[in-house]
């Protein structure tokens, strides 16, 4: 127990406090939603499906995925944000570069959740469109929890984790004064974060964004691969469990709608 509070110390320490408040926020935003049960109306499945219009349901989503990112990315990127603070305290206004660092890496996640609600409008049209894929429509989760093992044992995923995992050469090398670099910066550290964890995160938009058991479960798992010494061992432990949970829940769900 001492050593976990150490680490979580050691993790916080030297960030500037507005990032914690960000995070502390998000998780608060998502406690909320669970406790007023209203959880299951930021769903992708209920924004669709319900009577808001696309634009509505498209701003909802990107606040909530806002607000997970948050909650779920910003401790992973802790390392980097305060190598880059301790850095920036020589420039004018240091407060607002670690704040366009810090829009540079929430804008990538945003884009991605962007592309992630157009991608998952376009599957619930072809649903909607073919009678075959509507019957199938029970395997999605099964198929999001098996992409999210295999990519754990990708190219693609070690080599963006490599970046994550080394900050300081990382910083070193693409460090800029001023807010536009400092927004250069985080944005190509978030395109790295969303190359080594994506396929997690796509997890979350399946189960919806304020699940907290998810939540806490992903959180501890991206931070571990990110920021521990050993986090790099475990990213083929966490494809395994991926894995064998898709093995649990596809035949489940078949069995569940009457296919097998």
């Amino acid at each position: 127990m001492e050593g976990s509070t150490k680490r979580a110390r050691g993790l916080v320490e030297g960030v500037p406090l507005p990032l914690l408040a960000a995070i502390a926020l998000g998780w608060a935003l998502a406690l909320a939603a669970q406790l007023s049960g209203n959880a299951e109306l930021l769903s992708h499945d209920w924004l669709l499906a319900g009577e808001l219009s696309i634009g509505d349901a498209f701003a909802l989503h990107l606040g909530a995925w806002q607000a997970m990112v948050a909650a779920m990315m910003l401790p992973t990127a802790l390392p980097l944000i305060r190598m880059f603070a301790a850095a920036a305290r020589g420039q004018r206004r240091p407060g607002v570069a670690v704040a366009s660092l810090t829009a540079g890496y929430l804008a990538v996640w945003g884009a991605f959740g962007a592309v992630a609600f157009g991608a998952d409008l376009g599957l619930h049209a072809a649903l909607e469109a073919s009678a075959t894929l509507a019957a199938a429509e029970w395997a999605v989760g099964g198929i999001v929890l098996a992409t999210a093992g295999a990519f754990q044992f990708t190219g693609l995923k070690d080599a963006c984790l490599r970046q994550c995992r080394h900050p300081g050469p990382f910083l070193m090398h693409h460090y800029r004064r001023g807010c536009s670099g400092a927004f250069a910066l985080g944005a190509r550290h978030g395109a790295f974060c969303v190359g080594c964890c994506w396929a997690l995160m796509l997890i979350m938009f399946a189960v919806g964004v304020a699940n907290l058991i998810w939540m806490a479960l992903l959180t501890a798992v991206m931070v571990h691969e990110k920021t521990r010494p050993r986090g790099r061992e475990g990213v083929p432990v966490t494809g395994i469990a991926l894995l064998a949970a898709a093995a649990i829940v596809l035949p489940y769900s078949a069995y569940m709608h009457g296919v097998i």
